[in-house]
């Protein structure tokens, strides 16, 4: 049953985002690799540039609202932090978070020479470039080719999608792009693709298509292995019916399993809200503070809270002034929401933006992001950060 190329690539879907499977995964079959305490980063990406400033609300800022006549939210409706500072009133448990000391909320941070087209600018806070340059390889990726250089346990990365993102991709090393353990176990385990792989022949010369073979036997192992560790000790915590309420469920089991992932990867949008902003955030925001919720209940009843930190990010915030369709258009700087158990400086971790101080329009960015990367990478991973970023950022205090 030899499968010459063409054929072999016309059949070949399960070589795209579930075949993004590291080689190195075979090593783990059967073993146990994470002691107790292992930190774990959850990365949450609010895809479409969500608007910072209905996020964290500058409540005594007669700017804000001048610039909002209609679009912006009311002391009274939102989640008083502090006199000056507000969370969306769908924000529930990002409140009771910041009341118990486990969130951190930076502002105002960004990039120098922003770009406003969602592709480029998100290519930047995948890559951890600057505006100027154009890299083919993550941020995370690079986290991987760097933990992998010379050891026998390397450390992967898993976003909980059908496609693997730009960030999750090394030189040497990819994370793994799987939505559901069980399907994917289910795919790789059609009796098609186990008969091909029977039956295949290397073919000298035709180095395509023996990669596209090594390829998929790499990714039956590793939806085997994948799929039985998921099992080992899957949550039996509630979460809602929701796509993101189901990925943290699947995040939470893995951290609660053996398998050696420090970082996950997961994305909630789309927030590009140039109409009808309110009813969009309003449901977005619904999702997200509604599955966090259930994640760091779960993750405290299993005690290791105090191990992950979930960050979001967006890759860029919006204009101060809404638009006329009850919107606001794509701006510059935002704010991150810091969640964990082991945070050093809770709250507020910096000054509300500037609204009298814009560039034509926009808000000002005072952090790099790539200062947040740094800090998770050197003081949470333990990683060096420096050769991964490629360059000396300046390190934050929030762990």
């Amino acid at each position: 049953m030899l499968i010459k190329r063409k054929k072999f690539i016309q059949i070949g879907s399960l070589a795209t985002a579930a075949m993004m499977m590291p080689k190195f995964l075979k090593a783990f079959e059967g073993r146990a690799f994470v002691p107790s305490g292992n930190k774990v980063v959850v990365i949450l990406q609010l895809g479409g540039g969500n608007d910072g400033l209905n996020t964290v609300i500058p409540v005594r800022n007669d700017l804000y609202y001048k610039a909002r006549p209609k679009l912006g939210i009311a002391k009274d409706k939102s989640l008083l932090l502090t006199d000056e500072t507000g969370l969306h009133p769908a924000l529930t448990a990002f409140k009771e978070l910041y009341d118990d000391g486990s969130l951190g909320i930076l502002n105002s941070v960004g990039y120098p020479n922003p770009d406003r087209s969602h592709f480029r600018s998100m290519d930047i806070w995948h890559t951890a470039s600057q505006s100027n340059e154009y890299w083919t390889n993550g941020w995370i990726g690079r986290y991987l080719d760097a933990q992998c250089k010379g050891c026998d346990k390397p450390t992967q990365a898993i976003e909980i999608d059908d496609v693997l993102s730009l960030s999750l991709k090394g030189e040497q090393v990819k994370g793994i792009a799987v939505k559901d353990p069980r399907r994917l176990y289910g795919t790789a385990n059609e009796k098609f693709f186990r008969d091909v792989l029977k039956n295949h022949k290397d073919e000298s010369g035709d180095q395509p298509v023996d990669y596209l073979y090594k390829t998929m036997a790499e990714t039956l192992s590793s939806a085997d292995y994948i799929f039985q560790q998921s099992k080992l000790h899957p949550t039996n915590a509630e979460y809602p019916a929701t796509e993101l309420g189901r990925s943290l469920k699947t995040i939470a089991s893995l951290i609660f399993s053996e398998i050696n992932t420090k970082v996950y990867y997961v994305s909630l949008g789309s927030f590009d809200t140039h109409i009808n902003q309110d009813a969009q955030q309003q449901r977005l925001f619904t999702e997200m503070n509604d599955a966090v919720k259930a994640f760091v209940k779960d993750l405290k009843a299993q005690h290791r809270f105090e191990d992950v930190l979930l960050f979001s990010f967006s890759e860029f915030g919006r204009r101060v002034e809404q638009n006329a369709s009850g919107g606001t258009d794509h701006g510059t700087a935002n704010n991150m929401f810091l969640v964990s158990g082991g945070l050093r400086q809770k709250g507020v971790l910096n000054a509300m933006p500037d609204l009298s101080d814009l560039t034509e329009g926009d808000l000002k960015y005072k952090v790099d992001f790539k200062n947040v990367y740094a800090t998770v990478l050197n003081k949470w991973l333990k990683a060096d950060d420096r050769a991964i970023l490629t360059k000396q950022y300046e390190y934050l205090n929030f762990i």
